[in-house]
Order: C-alpha cells, then structure tokens, then sequence
C-alpha cells in the first residue's frame, strides 16, 4: 500500500511521520527547505505535559538537554506578588496560595525540538524525507493521491502525472508521489489548502510582542514570570520571563496595539530597564543571544479534511494569545490524526472515523480562540465585560496564569465530549471518575500482563485500545495470582475479543475510581467511557464506536464469519 505523504518538514509534520511509523505507517515528508533548521533561541515553544511525553515517546532526544521544566510561576502586578505556585517536576505539585497541583510545562526553542525529531527520522526505515521538494499540485481518486513537487526556483510546470499504481516518479517537470492520504503540515501560507481552495477567516496582528533571548541572572532562578504594569517608565503593559537552559531568559514585551516600531536601540532600553526594575535598581550583566518581533494571528480553517488531504497544524489554525501555545496544539493535531489515518491504512476506515478528526479537533481549536477572543478585551483594559470576572485584577492574573500553565478555559487540554466516536448509550452501565468522557486520562503508573510497570502515557501512540483495570493491591500480589484471580480472567477474555487491537493494563488507582473499575482509552489517550466492573458487550459496543464503527468490508466478513458457524 502506498505511504501518507506529509507536506511540511516542522515539528507537526515531522511529529505525525514518527507517529504513523510507531503505528507501521510508512510516510513521505516533503520538505520544502534544504532539511536544516535555523537555530532561533528567542523563538520557543512551550509543551504541556502529555505532548512533552509525547515527543519523549517519538524518541526526541533533545527535549532533556535543550529543554527545561519550571520549578515555579510568579505573577506580579506593579510591585505587588499576586501568586506563586510550585510546580513539579513530575507529578502532583503545590500552588502556595491555595490551589491544585500542577506539572510543570516544558519550555525549549523550536529549532531543537526540530532537530530532535529530524535525529529521530534519521533512524526510522518507515520515514523517507525529501529536501528542496516544493509542492505545486495535488490530484485525489478512489483509491489515492497523486502530488507533484519542483524544486524550489526551477519555475517548471507539472508533466503528466504518473498511473495511479506508482509510488514515485520523477521526470524533466519534477517528481510525482503516489500517496493512500496527504497532510498538509505547511504552515499558515499552506500550499495544500491553497489548492483545496479552503477559505482560513480570522483576525490579523491580534497582539504583538518584542522577544529576545538574554543569558542573565534573575532573582527566581527555574521559575516563570508574569508581570503586568510594572512600575519602572517604559515596562508596558505586561513582560514575560521563561527560562531556557544554561542562564538564558526568552522575556517578552506586550507592544501597544498602535503599530509601535522596535528599533534596535527602543529593545536595548527595554532589556536594561527591565532587568534593572527586577534586579535592584541596577542592570546585570547580560549577553544578547537573539532578538525579533511575535505577532499572533487568530485564524481557523473552513475545513480540515477533503476526502484524502487533511490539514494540521498552522495550515488548519492560527492561535497563540494569553498564553495558548499554537504548536502544542499542532501536536494534537498530529496525535488524533495518526492513530486514525493508521487505522485506516491497516483495516480501511469508516468516513465517521476520518470525519472525527475535523469533529473534534477544530471544535477544541475554535473554542479556543473563542475563549481568547472574548478575554482580550478584558485583559487589556478594555470593553464590559470587565465587570463579568470575578476579582478584579487578581481574577486577570489568574486568568492569565491558567493559560500559560495549561489549565482555565484559555489553557487546559481539550476534551472531545461530543465526538462522533462517542458511544452512543451511556446508560446505566457506565461509572463516573475523576476524568470526563473524552478528557485525557491521568498519567498513573500501570501494570502490563507481563508484569512491566511504567506510566499509563508510555502505552500510548501505539494504534491499540487501552483497557485499564482498577485493582488496589495488585502492586504487593505476585503477579501470577492476581492474574488468575477475581474479575482479570473474564476481563482477559473480554479484550481478546474486541473488535480492535487491545492491551490490558492494571492500576493500584485511579482519581475518583472505584476497585473493579474498567477504562477504555483511545490510543490518543482520551476516555472512551468507564464501567463499574467487567462488561464484555458493553466494552465491545464503545470500542467499535471508537473506530467509528464496522467499515463495509469488515461487516461483509462478520456476515459471512456468522453464517459459516451457523
């Protein structure tokens, strides 16, 4: 069968070729550029929990060398600290003012989590990436897709295109790949939706920052800083500090919404009168590594799938203001993608299955932009609905906070609730837990029948269903025992006959979840749905929900498979 083929060589692109290949999904990846990454230290991305594993899980190696996790969030306003929360390194953590417990997000710059991934591909036989390979057509049919690419300035038009059982073919005009899909991971100026002639409405220039990365001493080493009007002539409204390995700060300036120019020198008074502000009185020593300007765009594409193309990434959406974070979200993109255009490219896929992926994931982008959008004019002094936010300025911060440390309507993880691939009787036989249908599940440590334990986030990203099983004890009780015991041999039995590839795992807990309890979870790591016990039909009917139900040929081979034994 013919590979999917990638269209853009960034971390969403590059994320979703590994993804398909620990699924055994073979991928092109066309690249644009020559295959090397402009390194841009002020340019940085900042990954909640579960895509940092995910990333880990893909073999990214550089997220421990060049990345780092915050020890803490300070939030100040004038000279005032408005809160400090602790954050852990692993799992749980304090908020010193009160809250929940929060892990700590990892910060790195783009260029090295790039790098990290093409390292990664480097190693896969599933994963061919081409260079200098630009896009200019793209033909779909019954059975594929057929995409032309030049090189970039040869200004060639396309040759006649290849029969559609090719692979590959290159001629005077360029080269034509034959794919069983096509993503286009080609950022906001996508070449793919151009071609699909898919409108992406939005705002422009919603906020604009000043950026530079410094390598400095501040008075909070490890942690990150919100601090909104400081008192020092020239701070703006609002200026971020993050940390960055090896002494280097990425701090940004929210600019005024006036179009203001950033000399070199203006950016120079910046630096020293804000280190100065939060050092004393008197500027440190510094070393200016990189500087630039950050413009956020708000923009959601009409449609994120045409029969075989698919858009992920800046290609499908633009977001990034109050402290969402644009490539975390392409990474979901990827991460609900894979596992589906796997299924399909192993067992053909229902249009319900494919369609979920638009389903879900642009109703989590949008509602994003929506929350956004309706905070800005709060934020940033203006409009009434002002008076809607409880607390004043300290309901702002902690607005503000939530979104940067990946919680709150404008920063939690997204949950599909609604999703088409819901089952669709919740009735009786369902239990309630801590985790919401369609909510990611809570990385706890498990126990695989082979008596392996490591965290629940681990089993992930493996095209498999994850049935977890509630059993307090199991983690002092030889394994030999506890699998012979109780509920676990007509689980096992239940599971092996699933409609789809299942592995079963064992928990000493989960949040709200009662002994016996049965999780379902998609391979993305959301809930499917929670039974109080072991309900083989039930577990059954929500698994073919999850794949969107029996394709054609599956229920023409379950006909005949009954009418044999009848």
């Amino acid at each position: 069968m013919d590979p999917v083929i990638i269209v853009g060589a960034g971390p969403v692109g590059l994320a979703l070729s590994l993804a398909l290949a620990s699924q055994g999904v073979p991928s092109v990846v066309l690249d644009e550029g020559p295959g090397k990454e402009e390194p841009r230290p002020a340019r940085t991305v900042v990954l909640r929990a579960d895509m940092a594993a995910m990333m880990e899980r893909l073999g990214c190696a550089t997220l421990r060398d060049e990345g780092v996790r915050w020890v803490g969030w300070r939030s100040l306003r004038r000279k005032q600290q408005m809160r400090h929360i602790e954050l852990d390194l692993g799992l749980g953590g304090t908020e010193s003012d009160g809250g929940g417990g929060l892990v700590a997000p990892l910060h790195i710059p783009q260029h090295a989590l790039a790098r990290g991934l093409r390292d990664a591909i480097a190693g896969q036989e599933l994963v061919q990436l081409v260079t200098d390979a630009r896009l200019d057509t793209i033909e779909q049919d019954a059975s594929g897709v057929t995409a032309h690419t030049r090189r970039p300035g040869s200004g060639l038009s396309p040759s006649p295109s290849p029969s559609p059982s090719s692979g590959s073919g290159s001629g005077s005009g360029g080269t034509w790949w034959r794919g069983s899909h096509l993503v286009g991971c080609d950022g906001a100026r996508s070449t793919v939706r151009k071609l699909l002639s898919i409108r992406f409405p939005g705002r422009t220039a919603v906020e604009r920052h000043a950026v530079a990365a410094l390598r400095t001493e501040l008075p909070w080493p490890g942690e990150a800083l919100l601090h909104r009007q400081p008192p020092w002539r020239g701070g703006g409204d609002e200026i971020t500090a993050r940390p960055l390995p090896d002494g280097v700060w990425r701090i940004d300036w929210l600019l005024p919404p006036r179009g203001e120019l950033v000399t070199p020198d203006a950016l120079v008074t910046r630096i020293r009168d804000t280190l100065a502000g939060w050092c004393g009185g008197e500027t440190p020593p510094y070393e200016l590594i990189d500087t630039g300007v950050h413009t956020l765009h708000h923009r959601l594409a009409r449609r994120w799938r045409v029969d075989r193309v698919f858009l992920a990434g800046d290609a499908a959406h633009l977001l990034g203001a109050v402290g969402t974070q644009g490539l975390d979200e392409g990474l979901r993109d990827a991460d609900n993608l894979a596992w589906k255009l796997a299924y399909a490219w192993h067992h053909g896929a229902s249009d319900t299955l494919l369609d979920s992926y638009q389903s879900e994931r642009r109703a989590a982008v949008a509602s994003r932009l929506r929350a956004a959008d309706q905070s800005l004019p709060v934020l940033r002094g203006g409009g009434g609905l002002r008076t809607y936010l409880a607390g004043g300025s300290r309901g702002h911060d902690s607005l503000l906070t939530d979104g940067h440390l990946g919680r709150g309507p404008l920063g939690a993880p997204p949950a599909y609730p609604h999703s088409p691939l819901a089952p669709q009787d919740a009735g009786a036989s369902r239990t309630p837990v801590g985790t919401g249908a369609g909510a990611p599940v809570e990385d706890v440590p498990v126990t695989a029948p082979d008596g392996t334990t490591v965290r629940l986030r681990d089993r992930l990203g493996q095209g498999r269903l994850l049935v977890v099983l509630v059993a307090p004890g199991t983690g002092v009780w030889d394994r030999r025992h506890w699998m012979s015991a109780g509920v676990m041999p007509r689980l096992v039995e239940a599971v092996r006959a699933l409609p789809v590839k299942a592995e079963l795992l064992v928990t000493e807990a989960y949040p709200g979840a009662a002994a016996h309890t049965v999780l379902l979870v998609r391979p993305d790591g959301h809930l499917v749905a929670s039974f109080p016990g072991v309900r083989p039909e039930e577990l059954y009917a929500a698994a073919d929900a999850t794949r969107g139900g029996s394709t054609a040929a599956e229920a023409a081979a379950e006909k005949n498979r009954t009418a044999d034994i009848n």
